[in-house]
């Protein structure tokens, strides 16, 4: 029985195996192994090569594609596709397969980035809203207003911009000429009515001559009875804060006031500095030694010092308070159209002080949302662009220094208002 690999004989001449050789070289009576040539086997009766894995690659010695012995006609090391088709170029074959290593899948890498993206926007996103949500100083009761007016259609909000010095360091009321007077007036206030006709913002003169009516304290809860006394509008705040002066103002006018926004002179001047300033065209130069204000005609970037001086000053103009109105409306409504921009709003290390600074120092009514702040914002930068009025309340003469206000055209604007028509009556 012979052990030799197949292909392979013996030459039984002795009990030792040698390899094939001369007989000189053999020893005498060497069993000698050789080879026999066999015919080759027709292609259709070789044995089919092993089933090949997707990227594998088989090799074996000799360079045959099989290990029976013969050529296959597998090249060693050749790559082939799922079909087992003979691959050519970069060895690339039926299966997409490039040396082992299957394609990408670009659609699904995709989907997981555009997801990925999505997540973490939504996370920046509920992350910032609730940062912004505490910040808010939601410290006005106006449940505690009492007989107010019917809600018209559309939204009012009574912006009021105060002489608070809270937060505020010596040094800064020096630089801002605020002075160091305690407790806290209203050096501005407005009415923003937004509505499906564009919004409107009205003035009030701090010097409006109005009637302040029956109300309940804010602290004490104690009725006041109405004693005919008339004021200027400004005073209603200093007497018992923003409850009073919501209150006062719903009386004189018949306009359901729905929301309460203010801020302080230090948290006006920060919110102009962490924008980069705003910029105003002034049409005509002036000078007040009181505000601070030093201005030259024509345009110019002004920073939170001088945003501040500009919306103060009131004795460098013939019309007082209502000069001084004019001036704050174009100012906060260019504030506003400045600060919406994708320069401040995608841009984080401007947007986050944006918002940090005027959050921090605005203080607002209990039930005010930041949807309903943001819409308020909008609505003033409207005004800005066209798509909205501004203008003073309707003035029809002083007494005692007090400006009086025009009763039927108030009764006019009060009804567009309420009505959600487009206005009609113009201010002084």
């Amino acid at each position: 029985m012979n052990d030799w690999p197949e292909g392979w004989s013996d030459d039984n001449r002795s009990g030792n195996r040698y390899g094939q050789g001369s007989a000189d070289e053999r020893p005498e009576g060497a069993r000698v192994m050789r080879h026999v040539q066999r015919p080759p086997v027709p292609p259709q009766q070789r044995p089919a090569p092993p089933r090949q894995r997707q990227g594998e690659s088989r090799q074996y010695a000799g360079g045959h594609g099989d290990a029976t012995g013969y050529d296959s006609g597998y090249n060693t090391g050749q790559v082939y596709g799922d079909g087992g088709g003979r691959g050519s170029g970069g060895g690339r074959g039926d299966g997409g397969y490039v040396q082992g290593r299957p394609a990408p899948n670009w659609g699904r890498r995709i989907k997981i980035g555009t997801l990925s993206l999505v997540v973490v926007v939504l996370a920046v996103s509920i992350g910032t809203y609730f940062w912004a949500d505490s910040k808010l100083k939601r410290e006005v009761d106006l449940s505690k207003v009492i007989e107010r007016p019917k809600a018209g259609d559309g939204t009012n909000y009574l912006i009021v911009g105060s002489d608070s010095r809270a937060g505020i360091t010596a040094d800064d009321k020096k630089r801002l000429h605020t002075g160091s007077a305690e407790g806290k007036r209203t050096d501005s206030m407005m009415i923003l009515h937004d509505g499906s006709n564009g919004p409107t913002l009205v003035s009030l003169p701090r010097d409006s001559n109005v009637e302040i009516p029956s109300y309940k304290g804010s602290e004490s809860g104690k009725l006041y009875p109405a004693r005919g006394r008339f004021t200027k509008l400004n005073a209603a705040y200093a007497e018992d804060g923003p409850e009073l002066l919501v209150r006062t103002v719903e009386f004189n006018t018949g306009l359901h006031i729905d929301h309460y926004v203010e801020i302080g002179f230090g948290g006006f001047a920060k919110i102009v500095d962490a924008i980069g300033g705003v910029e105003l065209d002034i049409p005509k130069g002036f000078k007040d030694k009181k505000s601070g204000a030093d201005f030259k005609a024509g345009k110019q970037t002004l920073n939170g010092e001088q945003s501040l001086a500009f919306v103060r000053t009131r004795y460098a103009f013939a019309e007082s308070d209502l000069a001084r109105t004019k001036n704050q409306q174009k100012f906060l409504a260019a504030l506003a159209s400045q600060t919406a921009t994708p320069s401040t709003i995608l841009n984080p290390f401007k947007f986050y002080p944006t918002m940090s600074a005027g959050l921090d120092t605005l203080i607002v009514d209990k039930d005010m949302s930041l949807w309903s702040l943001g819409q308020m914002f909008f609505a003033m930068k409207g005004v800005t662009g066209g798509d909205g009025t501004s203008m003073n309340m309707p003035i029809s003469g002083s007494i005692g220094g007090n400006l009086v206000w025009d009763k039927a055209k108030v009764k006019q604007l009060v009804e567009e208002l309420n009505n959600d028509e487009k206005v009609t009556v113009s201010g002084n």
